[in-house]
């Protein structure tokens, strides 16, 4: 029994390795093809040339051998168009017109196209034509630009709609300007719509530098002007407590309200031998405790507190400290 369950199971690999996947020559009316092989393996590719009046497929003269066979099927034909593929549109009753593909050179179809795009005339509906280059136009929607609303500026130009690459100019009211300081600016009409909207503001509106504040800065490169609504962040030097907002934001002319670097405490060699007093732990020679910590301190060796034990964590507030004592 053993025996017979080892043949068949060697039969069957044997079969197994007999059915690998792999492509047959293709038959190509009409053309010539390379490399030419009495079969090919998964991932390989040939290259066929259609004889004169003759169109491979659109997707190129190239096909490469898959699991399911030739792809794409290589073919030369009076008919150069494969089904078109209208992106951003829909083809009038494509579910109707599909078994008329491959087409011939000539044939055109409607099409329509998606809300906010447009054909090249800019009319609801369009057609599509066959080449023996492939279907033409071979944008058939384009992206439009509405004519965007103004705030603070109008038009230099007015249309509509606009396509793509296409040029705005437009000019800032009178006692307004862009953040660049000119009174005109231009957008272009992308894929995604207008590259930006103009920010035309009161030339009264905009700020000069952020106000300066003791022991801190913001954290950008400082501009002469500054348009409204900006924001710039403050920061405080080493051992320093920020208070306040870490944001300012320039409105109507002005800063908000800037924060503070509240002083740190610093150890005093000279007030700790006054005291008879040293660090309970290892701390740097010169030590700095942000507002709001604390430290702990012990008595001298041979002293005795005058102060409560409690006292000997001393908390650091705004830059003062009250030292225990020991006699």
């Amino acid at each position: 029994m053993q025996l017979l369950v080892t043949v068949i199971l060697t039969l069957w690999v044997s079969w197994a390795r007999g059915q690998e996947i792999a492509c047959n020559p293709p038959i190509i009316a009409n053309s010539h093809y390379l490399p030419k092989r009495t079969n090919y393996g998964l991932g390989q590719e040939i290259t066929y040339y259609c004889t004169s009046g003759f169109f491979p497929s659109i997707r190129g003269n190239t096909a490469k051998c898959t699991d399911k066979g030739w792809d794409p099927p290589p073919r030369c034909s009076l008919n150069p168009c494969e089904f078109p593929e209208i992106k951003h549109g829909l083809l009038y009753r494509e579910d109707k017109y599909r078994s008329y593909f491959p087409a011939p050179i000539k044939q055109w179809f409607y099409y329509s196209c998606d809300e906010n795009y447009v054909t090249p005339t800019e009319d609801f509906w369009h057609y599509v034509t066959c080449t023996q280059d492939g279907w033409t136009p071979e944008v058939p929607c384009r992206k439009h630009c509405d004519m965007p609303v103004f705030e603070n500026a109008t038009a230099i130009i007015t249309g509509k709609p606009f396509r793509p690459d296409d040029t705005l100019d437009y000019q800032c009211l009178d006692g307004y300007e862009n953040r660049d300081g000119s009174k005109k600016g231009s957008m272009v009409c992308g894929e995604d719509g207008w590259s930006h909207l103009p920010t035309c503001f009161k030339s009264a509106d905009k700020c000069g530098p952020p106000p300066a504040i003791s022991n801190g800065d913001i954290t950008s490169v400082t501009l002469k002007v500054y348009y409204p609504w900006s924001t710039v962040k403050y920061q405080c030097q080493a051992y320093y407590q920020i208070q306040g907002p870490k944001y300012v934001t320039c409105s109507y002319g002005k800063w908000s309200e800037v924060p503070r670097c509240i002083d740190p405490c610093v150890l005093s060699e000279k007030i700790m031998k006054e005291k008879n007093i040293q660090l309970n732990g290892k701390y740097d020679k010169t030590y700095f405790i942000k507002s709001g910590n604390s430290i702990d301190f012990k008595c001298k060796s041979g002293r005795k507190a005058v102060t409560s034990v409690e006292s000997f964590q001393a908390l650091c507030l705004e830059g003062k400290m009250e030292y225990p004592t020991c006699k």
